[in-house]
């Protein structure tokens, strides 16, 4: 049975979980069809020694929908105003698939708000081939007559269908509200390119993580968004695919807990 982990609400009806304290804060945010819960792993080692927030999409887990059909831009406004309803900030963003889109418009055009970044089995220019393979998906979900478990193919292997990791997202997909699925899917699939050409300006320290058997968030992506930002790092997990943070969480979990000791310059 899936646990639903406790959650607060903001004004404006996000849902978050906060947890831990520390010198650091860092705020979670997942990708489509998720939810909290699917930041299990990290959000226990994290919040040994930090401050962990995180927080569940609109329409998805306890969020109130965004007025639709939203695009990346409104999702990006709409995760400002969570961190100033916080009075978060400058603070560290970390997000999945989804949340690393997220998080790439807040540090394009809100860098103030922003420590560090990391950007986990984050999307960037897909190829024309991708793209209008991931359209083809959002068309579907949006029609409302889609496969909730389609995209576990995509997100595991076949030695992980047994996992714990599958099982629980197995369920969050099951669980997740139509409507809400369908207009992130939207702002996902047409969003990789929207702020891509950011990173050269994002003078944060930034890690992009991903699997190395990522057939969407590839490591080709990941290494090229490291390479355009001044203090871009890369990690790509072999043998991994989507949902590396709960496939492999002690290598993420270390991956990030590095991460929070990069060295942040201040702004001349």
């Amino acid at each position: 049975m899936l646990q639903t982990l406790q959650r607060s609400r903001t004004p404006s009806g996000a849902a978050y979980l906060d947890q831990g304290e520390g010198d650091e804060t860092v705020v979670l945010i997942h990708g489509v069809g998720m939810r909290i819960e699917a930041w299990g792993p990290q959000i226990e080692r994290l919040a040994e020694t930090c401050r962990v927030i995180a927080v569940d999409l609109p329409g998805h887990g306890g969020s109130t929908p965004l007025d639709g059909p939203p695009r990346l831009e409104q999702f990006v406004a709409w995760f400002g105003r969570v961190l100033e309803e916080l009075s978060l900030g400058p603070v560290n963003v970390a997000g999945h698939s989804m949340g690393a889109l997220i998080v790439t418009g807040i540090a394009a055009t809100a860098q103030d708000k922003v420590r560090r970044v990391a950007l986990l089995n984050g999307v960037h220019r897909r190829s024309e081939a991708a793209r209008k393979a991931v359209m083809a998906r959002a068309d579907e979900i949006v029609s409302g007559a889609f496969d909730r478990e389609a995209p576990l193919s995509r997100w595991f292997s076949v030695e992980e269908r047994n996992s714990e990791a599958y099982v629980l997202v197995r369920d969050l997909l099951q669980a997740v509200d139509a409507a809400g699925y369908a207009d992130a899917y939207r702002a996902f699939a047409s969003g990789d390119s929207i702020y891509s050409d950011c990173w050269p300006r994002v003078t944060r320290p930034a890690l992009f993580l991903t699997g190395s058997d990522d057939m969407n968030s590839t490591a080709e992506m990941a290494q090229g968004m490291a390479r355009a930002a001044p203090h871009g790092k890369v990690v790509v997990i072999p043998g991994h695919r989507h949902m590396v943070n709960l496939t492999t969480p002690e290598t993420v979990n270390a991956a990030l807990a590095d991460w929070l000791t990069w060295e942040v310059e201040n702004d001349t």
